[in-house]
């Protein structure tokens, strides 16, 4: 007779891959900003967001996310596909999420023992998919963090009913643009009054601007960073 049994499980480790950027005549420990890009993007593109997004006296880490998949086929041009990264899918996502806060509370100790973070100052900034994450790992984590800033992306889908979310009283950003392709400008003006349900000190702002991050919300972010250095 046969016997089929699914969902069987073995553990594998895997390697998750970060940039540091260190810059030149800043003393360390400093003030760290970790970048988690969205989906489909990769290491070296939210490193280069994140160098227009940080105070010149931050380190900072972009890390990549760990489900690879092809973003386009470029075979008829003689060249080789992209390869694009996410943070989770709809399968299991309870795993992909774990996988997140370990590794970004990893990524806090290992940089906090190097000498090269000092603890006191950890920010933590989303874009898109990553948003939500971040935002989970926050509130959930409420005593890692000096900062949160989330750009053009959701929050939980679980934040008005799971009890893992406590009340966080580091400072978070949360900007978005009113011709989002993938949000309407109300679901953002939703999310933001959400929020305010644990974040002791917001800060939310619309701008003119698609699913991306503009000119005028890198002066904003980094404007805010620094603002809230010490806070």
């Amino acid at each position: 007779m046969e016997n089929l049994q699914t969902d069987r499980e073995l553990t594998a480790e895997i390697k998750l891959y970060y940039d540091l950027l260190l810059p030149e005549n800043v003393k360390t420990p400093a003030p760290l900003l970790i970048a988690v890009h969205g989906y489909g993007g990769n290491k070296r593109q939210m490193m280069r967001e994140a160098r227009s997004l940080a105070p010149e006296n931050f380190v900072v880490a972009a890390l990549q996310g760990f489900h690879q998949h092809w973003r386009e086929s470029t075979a008829e041009k003689g060249m080789m596909p992209k390869v694009g990264f996410a943070w989770l899918t709809n399968y299991k996502s309870e795993e992909s999420v774990a996988v997140h806060h370990r590794v970004v509370s990893d990524l806090i100790q290992h940089l906090i023992a190097e000498g090269v973070a000092d603890q006191r100052q950890i920010f933590l900034l989303g874009f898109s998919q990553s948003c939500a994450l971040n935002f989970r790992f926050a509130f959930s984590n409420p005593e890692l963090l000096s900062g949160v800033v989330g750009i053009s992306g959701g929050i939980p889908g679980d934040w008005e009913t799971s009890e893992l979310y406590q009340k966080l009283n580091a400072p978070v950003l949360y900007v978005y643009g009113d011709a989002d392709e993938f949000y309407p400008l109300e679901k953002f003006d939703e999310n933001a009054n959400k929020l305010k349900l644990r974040a002791a000190n917001l800060e939310s702002k619309g701008y003119q601007a698609k699913h991306e991050i503009t000119l005028e919300m890198r002066e904003n972010v980094k404007t805010w960073l620094r603002n809230n250095l010490g806070a």
